[in-house]
């Protein structure tokens, strides 16, 4: 039997520290089966019982208490100079590697992959993962964007965010648009319910039976949507949508609606209606720039959780669908925030035209 060696003496701050990182299930494997030899071996156990316990050597053991003596807690799961493992690959290579992913392709390939990157820079494909991860590069991914070439892009811009930081008193703000063409696909087979190990499943096929378009208005204010199922998507459809909101408003308060620029909204017969009812003030977002329209991201919301998962035996079925999911998002509405200035979002399209521009000379 291992002679048991004299007890590690340990003031109480120390052994509070300790216990701490003994206990901690966040901290580095290394620092927490240090701590733990530490509080072993200040109840006196042996070091040689000490390291058979934490499936090191006994040498190991000695080291944690030299190095404790040395530098108290602080030193707790430090590597210390000249040890720990090596670096396998030259940094020459791994900044080579990364600068290959940002600016080559492989041959006849749009982007490089894990194998094709590791044939490239002769290292393993598991090294490519770490190198990737470690400087959070993923070229399995891409973004879309589109700057807007807008010559009013500024001032459209400032006036639609204005309204949602800063909206008139007394007065309905309505971010209006339209999801055109919505299918009802019925799925060939009935979907799987999910279940533990296994998502749930739906057939990748289906059976069209027709579409319907979405006219919708999100009060920035309250969140609450107002909406309409029509056959068509022509400004007549959108007349009847405008006199179905004006008859669900106040008719002493003023109305301002942002919109896009479809040609819909612009039509002879919506100015002459607009001029009739002048409490009615248009707003267009710039070109290119549905984004700026708050409720596309009411329609993102609608698009996942009501109808891309359904199965919809015909229109009707789709439209009385949508109908009820804008009942019960009125039921308890939440307004979307709007956090970014305009100016902010004009130094970061600024950003983005440079940007781009010096990937065009490129």
């Amino acid at each position: 039997m291992s002679r048991p060696a004299l007890a590690l003496p340990l003031s109480s701050a120390e052994r509070t520290e300790l216990e701490k990182m003994a206990s901690s299930p966040s901290r580095p494997h290394r620092m927490v089966r240090e701590a733990k030899a530490l509080l072993l071996a200040s109840r006196g156990v042996a070091n040689a019982q000490i390291a058979e316990r934490l499936g090191v050597s006994r040498s190991t053991v000695l080291a944690w208490r030299l190095g404790f003596a040395e530098e108290g807690v602080q030193g707790v799961g430090r590597v210390r100079p000249g040890r720990g493992r090596k670096p396998s690959i030259p940094q020459e290579t791994i900044e080579k590697l990364v600068w290959d992913t940002q600016h080559t392709k492989p041959p006849e390939q749009t982007h490089w992959s894990a194998r094709s990157m590791a044939q490239h820079a002769g290292i393993s494909k598991t090294k490519v993962h770490q190198i990737w991860q470690a400087r959070g590069l993923k070229p399995h991914l891409v973004e879309t964007f589109k700057l807007s070439n807008d010559p009013e892009f500024e001032n459209k811009l400032v006036d639609v965010v204005g309204l949602y930081l800063n909206p008139p008193e007394h007065a309905v703000v309505l971010s209006v648009d339209e999801k055109s063409q919505i299918q009802a696909l019925q799925r060939t087979q009935p979907s799987l319910p999910m279940k533990p190990g296994r998502a749930g499943t739906m057939t990748h096929d289906y059976k069209r039976h027709g579409t319907t378009t979405l006219f919708a208005a999100l009060n920035v204010l309250t969140g609450a949507v107002a909406g309409a199922c029509m056959p068509r998507h022509r400004h007549n459809e959108f007349l009847r949508f405008l006199k179905q909101i004006d008859r669900s408003l106040e008719k002493d308060a003023e109305v301002h609606l942002i919109v896009d620029n479809y040609a819909t909204h612009r039509h002879a017969d919506v100015r002459k209606w607009l001029e009739a009812h002048p409490r009615y003030h248009m707003h267009f977002t710039p070109t290119s720039s549905s984004w700026l329209n708050l409720v596309e991201r009411w329609f993102r919301d609608l698009t996942t959780r009501r109808l891309m998962r359904g199965s919809f035996n015909s229109v009707a079925e789709l439209t009385a669908a949508i109908e009820g999911y804008i009942e019960h998002h009125n039921a308890n509405p939440k307004p979307f925030k709007w956090t970014k200035t305009a100016q902010q979002i004009i130094d970061k399209v600024k950003r983005g035209r440079v940007a781009l521009a010096q990937n065009t000379v490129r």
